[in-house]
């Protein structure tokens, strides 16, 4: 069978990443974390044998029981709980379920004219890339010209704590922001995807008012990526609006289900924020003991900014550790490990980078 992928050879040869060889053909041509069969692939180790530390999801996400079988048998139904538990969980006056905030970050854009749209940067990238396939017109803005860029922007889009630099806003920040958006219709777009460690800096309760749009996600500290279901938190008439847009049944019913349970699981919540807040600290007192001392990051993740990123990369990887490598900003993102046995590989990989290139790694 002819290989699909024509410069896996070329990739395994060289040893860099087979994505900057080949461009296999993706849903909207953006790289993620997690692509661990295509790092299985490259580097020729079994896909069973890699700690992934790629994706910022909680290694050790809520535990999903056994889904009753009527949920595979009916259609979605909104009146289930879903909408209640999320309100509850998020303190928010309206909320629309969506399949993974990704859903609505593709929709967003169809619910304004041309827009002026102010991006953070560096930040989640689908959300520019989804303004600008709308023909918005999109500025990326660092952190410290956010203030200035509301000044000529219709929409403003964080991601708080930002991802991958893990960059806070005072809330009173935001919601000045907010007001002199909203003063003449613009929006401030807040995703909120690593949040729910630090509920208490959460935008969701000020949802309801116009031109604040909050997005959440199970895939994060839930783990749950796989079940798809992210919330939107606005005023109800957008909910409105971005539901048509949507149609029924966005989530299915097991994913409804599950999103419910883990809602309302307020035991297990508690005892994971706090076990994430250690496993933060810990993963970042890790690295930096080995030199490589995080420039930000959460209690999910952990960023380092280097010159010598692409390398610690490939050094990691080579060992079967993936790690989120960002071109543009010469950057990795840290995941947790997500056992014992876990830390103790990072542990005992970290001392070969320092060896391999040790002027470049000590900042």
């Amino acid at each position: 069978m002819p290989d699909r992928f024509p410069g896996r050879e070329t990739a395994r040869a060289l040893r860099v990443p087979l994505r900057e060889l080949t461009e296999p053909a993706t849903y909207g041509g953006l790289h993620h974390g997690g692509r661990l069969r295509e790092a299985a692939m490259c580097y020729d180790i079994p896909l069973a044998d890699w700690l992934d530390l790629s994706t910022g999801i909680n290694p050790n996400g809520w535990p999903v029981p056994l889904v009753p079988a009527s949920c595979w048998a009916r259609l979605p139904e909104d009146d289930d709980g879903l909408e209640r538990a999320a309100r509850d969980y998020y303190d928010a006056g309206h909320v629309l379920p969506v399949a993974g905030s990704q859903a609505a970050i593709q929709v967003l854009p169809r619910l304004r004219p041309r827009s002026r749209v102010a991006v953070l940067d560096p930040g989640y990238a689908e959300h520019a890339y989804a303004w600008r396939s709308a023909d918005h017109e999109v500025a990326a803005v660092a952190a410290e010209r956010l203030d200035e860029a509301v000044q000529g922007s219709d929409v403003l889009l964080l991601i708080h704590p930002n991802n991958p630099t893990g960059a806070r806003f005072p809330l009173e920040q935001l919601l000045d922001w907010h007001a002199r958006l909203a003063a003449r219709g613009g929006w401030l777009v807040v995703d909120e995807a690593f949040m729910d460690v630090t509920p208490e800096h959460s935008l969701c309760a000020y949802s309801a008012r116009p031109g604040l749009i909050v997005l959440r996600s199970l895939g994060k500290f839930f783990g749950l990526a796989g079940a798809r279901v992210g919330f939107v938190c606005a005023q109800a008439s957008l909910l409105a609006q971005l539901h048509g847009l949507l149609g029924p049944w966005s989530v299915s019913a097991p994913a409804r289900w599950i999103a419910t349970s883990a809602l309302t699981d307020s035991i297990w919540q508690d005892a994971a924020r706090q076990r994430l807040g250690t496993d933060g600290a810990r993963l970042q007192a890790l690295l930096a003991r080995h030199g490589l001392n995080p420039d930000g990051g959460c209690a999910l993740f952990q960023w380092l900014r280097t010159p010598d990123a692409q390398h610690l990369h490939e050094a990691l990887a080579r060992q079967g550790i993936l790690t989120r490598l960002f071109i543009e900003s010469s950057s990795l993102r840290f995941g947790l490990p997500g056992n014992k046995a876990d830390w103790t590989r990072l542990e005992a990989a970290l001392p070969s980078l320092l060896v391999r290139h040790p002027a470049e790694v000590i900042l």
